[in-house]
């Protein structure tokens, strides 16, 4: 390894606060942001779907026995300190869906937001989240808990656990090596906080990061970010190509923007804009299928500006080209698609709408004939299945 790559790895663990040992520090007792956040088992009646009039960002996973779990974030009247997250679950392929299991609430000025669920190769479900003051605070922190019981409704969940700083909300990936990449960002905005002793500036770390495991989950290091020009809420993606090239692709103030890595995330390439068209400032979804198909999902309205015509398609050629185009929901307020694969090929998608109007989030469901036809085709094919609904108004 090279003296550029080992000073790369270094500055790397220290942007991320982690020493040699691939931990923060604990500092809960001096700093709230940094202490494990309550667990909600039985939520009252101030986090029932009435009390929340905002709420979106949603994620998607499936377990082995087809049990679905959904999570998201609300509280409040938008992003903010009010924000927690929640989880809910579906025994019969989304038909209903729980009321919420548990919340996530971290207390004073600290919020939970943009979570995320994955199962690993091994079967296990991991829910994070990012924990930080205010709407962002210059550092905020990736969380998380697992459970090795995503069959059962009433799963056990392992206590909460702080990974690193920044903020992951898309899936990780698992190289064909073996290893975990997280894709944690330190978001180039300045802080946004409602006191001034909250904010913390770690500017200088800001990137797009990926955090690797080799130990399935055990401990996570940093591996390299990109910094790709036009990025602040990064939401960042990693793919690994067929010729082993790590293709990263982030949200930008123009589209989308990508950086490419060719010794397994360690240095990343010069960001540049994307060939994908996409609208400036949105999140989109990318996932390698089992037939080895790319799917996206990106909105594609005909002015191509505002959030709305959430659209998929498929590419047979690592991302070269695209084809398809199957519309999933054309209203405009459609945002954050997230989804997870079924065995028979059935794809989950999951997504928000009217984060304060009707406060929805959704659920399609579909295939690669689905999405090649640009079409509902197929029998597996469902649209706008409401996952949840809030019904809290602002008061007067």
């Amino acid at each position: 390894m090279s003296m550029e790559v080992i000073a790369a790895c270094a500055a790397a663990l220290l942007a991320l606060g982690l020493g040699a040992a691939g931990w923060a520090q604990d500092k809960g007792a001096e700093d709230p942001a940094l202490a494990p956040p309550p667990v909600l088992l039985h939520p009252g009646p101030e986090y029932a779907d009435r009390a929340r009039i905002f709420q979106g960002i949603p994620g998607i996973e499936r377990a082995a026995n087809g049990r679905l779990w959904a999570t998201w974030y609300g509280g409040g009247p938008t992003e903010g300190p009010w924000n927690y997250v929640m989880l809910v679950t579906s025994g019969d392929d989304g038909a209903t869906w729980s009321d919420v299991k548990f919340v996530i609430d971290p207390p004073g000025d600290v919020r939970a937001f943009d979570p995320c669920l994955w199962h690993d190769p091994t079967g296990r479900l991991w829910l994070f989240w990012a924990q930080g003051y205010s709407h962002w605070d210059g550092r905020s922190g990736v969380w998380t808990i697992m459970t090795e019981e995503s069959d059962r409704e009433d799963a056990n969940w392992s206590p909460p656990r702080r990974l690193c700083d920044g903020i992951m909300m898309n899936k990780p990936t698992v190289l064909s090596t073996g290893e975990w990449l997280l894709p944690a960002a330190i978001w180039s905005l300045k802080p946004n906080v409602i006191e001034e002793s909250y904010a913390h500036d770690i500017s200088a770390a800001t990137g797009s990061y990926v955090v690797c495991s080799t130990d399935q989950g055990k401990t996570f290091r940093p591996l390299g970010k990109s910094d790709i020009e036009g990025r602040r809420c990064d939401e960042h993606m990693v793919i690994e190509k067929r010729d082993g090239t790590l293709w990263m692709l982030a949200r930008t103030d123009y589209g989308i923007g990508e950086s490419f890595s060719t010794d397994r995330g360690v240095t990343w390439s010069a960001g540049q804009p994307s060939k994908i068209a996409h609208i400036k400032t949105a999140r989109f979804f990318i996932r390698r299928l089992k037939s080895d198909k790319l799917l996206l999902v990106k909105h594609h309205p005909p002015t191509m500006e505002g959030r709305s015509h959430l659209t998929a398609y498929l590419s047979d050629d690592d991302g070269a080209t695209w084809y398809g185009g199957l519309v999933i929901d054309e209203r405009g307020g459609v945002s954050y698609p997230d989804g997870v694969e079924a065995p028979d090929g059935t794809i989950y998608l999951i997504y928000d709408y009217s984060r304060t109007g009707d406060k929805q989030i959704l659920m399609a469901t579909f295939t690669e004939s689905d999405v090649a036809k640009g079409e509902c085709v197929s029998e597996k094919a469902r649209r706008r299945v409401v996952v949840n609904q809030a019904t809290g108004k602002p008061p007067a």
